[in-house]
């Protein structure tokens, strides 16, 4: 018996078990189908996350109060607390590549204008800002370039907080109230969407010496600085702690983060997440693995006689063992397949009625799906297959 006629009979046989078939594919595509959607999801997740932070460039520093080593608390266990200053800020443009520097603080308070209001977060910044962060003004203009330490009281409107206080009204020199303090607005920025679910363009921007004293801080909450593309992180990483080092007195009471270095660790945690939730999702094929097992078991104890007609009439061992193996292939092959189209419909679905949750499935994780479908069969089969294989012929024809 050739290939194809093996194949023919071990089809043949599964047809005359359909139910208990139908139950082995169900097990395996449902273990397909659980694997591949939630390492589509992982790996959405993945890419949205790191697609959320380079939307603000890759040559950014981030510099924030508080030394990683102390939990951001210097100064616990002795020695002197320097805050990060305005002063700190502007020292940093004298650093060979530094392009721009803002001095960051933020808050959040009330807005309020004609009898409406919202709390949101308030940003103190600079001028910088706009180039750092890549934002634009749709209407109006940004704050005005200037010493940080000074400023007027002027606010720039996020989008959706323009809309919620003054509708489609014109909101340009108009006054109202953050925190109880009046600022008049000055501009409008242009829609940036949302980062991690939140919303960038609920938000209000104003000087951020207006900002420490609105919110009575003694330091930045950070400084961010934009470098040049063609210079090296870590290098203008370690110029700038060498710079604030000295200047606040060889003590290194803060921490500095590149993008690259943040981008790494979200790389890592949500690999090891999406690791985490697969390996969950796997204990589904390894009951479809067993329900494969046990049919192909329960199939050659209910076939003895028929293996040992096929062993009298010449089947060798090794195509006896080949059936049991082409069928287990088979229920697995199909459980995968069947696994693959739900995990498609289901990825089709969740994109059309919930865009905001993302779903990529490359297509070496699909061919890696099948794969696995397949060599699970195999792995399931052996031990049937083996059984069948060592059967004697006359005690098999006995059995009848």
């Amino acid at each position: 018996m050739n290939s194809w006629g093996l194949m023919r009979f071990a089809i043949a046989s599964l047809r005359a078990y359909k139910t208990r078939a139908g139950l082995s594919i169900l097990g395996i595509a449902i273990g397909i189908a659980s694997v591949t959607l939630l390492t589509a999801l992982g790996e959405g997740a993945r890419q949205y996350i790191m697609a959320q932070f380079t939307q603000f460039g890759s040559n950014i520093i981030a510099i924030n109060p508080g030394s990683i080593k102390t939990m951001g608390m210097p100064g616990v266990l002795g020695g002197t607390t320097h805050h990060l200053t305005i002063e700190d800020a502007e020292s940093l443009r004298r650093i060979p590549g530094v392009e721009e520097v803002v001095p960051v603080t933020f808050g959040s308070a009330r807005v309020e204008f004609s009898g409406r209001g919202r709390s949101i977060y308030i940003y103190g910044v600079t001028a910088a800002m706009e180039q750092t962060w890549k934002f634009t003004v749709r209407q109006g203009q940004f704050i005005p370039p200037g010493d940080p330490r000074q400023g007027a009281n002027v606010v720039i409107l996020g989008p959706t907080l323009k809309r919620e206080l003054f509708g489609e009204s014109n909101p340009l020199n108009q006054n109202v109230r953050i925190g109880g303090v009046r600022f008049r607005v000055i501009g409008v920025m242009a829609p940036k969407g949302q980062m991690l679910g939140i919303d960038i363009d609920d938000s209000a921007y104003i000087p951020v010496a207006q900002a420490l004293q609105l919110f009575n801080l003694p330091e930045l909450n950070e400084i961010d600085l934009l470098f040049q593309n063609n210079l090296d992180p870590q290098l203008m990483a370690d110029r700038i702690r060498q710079h604030l080092m000295q200047r606040h007195s060889g003590e290194e009471d803060f921490t500095i983060t590149t993008q690259a270095e943040m981008l790494g660790v979200l790389d890592r945690i949500m690999k090891t997440v999406t690791a985490a939730v697969v390996a969950i999702g796997a204990i589904s094929l390894l009951v479809g693995a067993i329900g494969i097992l046990s049919l192909m078991w329960i199939s050659v104890n209910e076939r003895t006689a028929e293996i040992g007609l096929l062993k009298a009439i010449g089947a060798q061992r090794r195509q006896v063992v080949l059936i049991f193996f082409m069928e287990a292939a088979t229920l697995s092959t199909i459980g995968g397949l069947t696994g693959l189209g739900f995990a498609a419909l289901i990825g089709f679905l969740v994109d059309s009625f919930l865009p905001a949750l993302p779903v990529k499935l490359p297509w070496v994780f699909v061919v890696l799906a099948l794969v696995i479908s397949v060599l699970i069969g195999i792995i399931s089969g052996v031990l049937p297959a083996k059984r069948a294989a060592q059967l004697n012929p006359v005690d098999a024809l006995h059995t009848e």
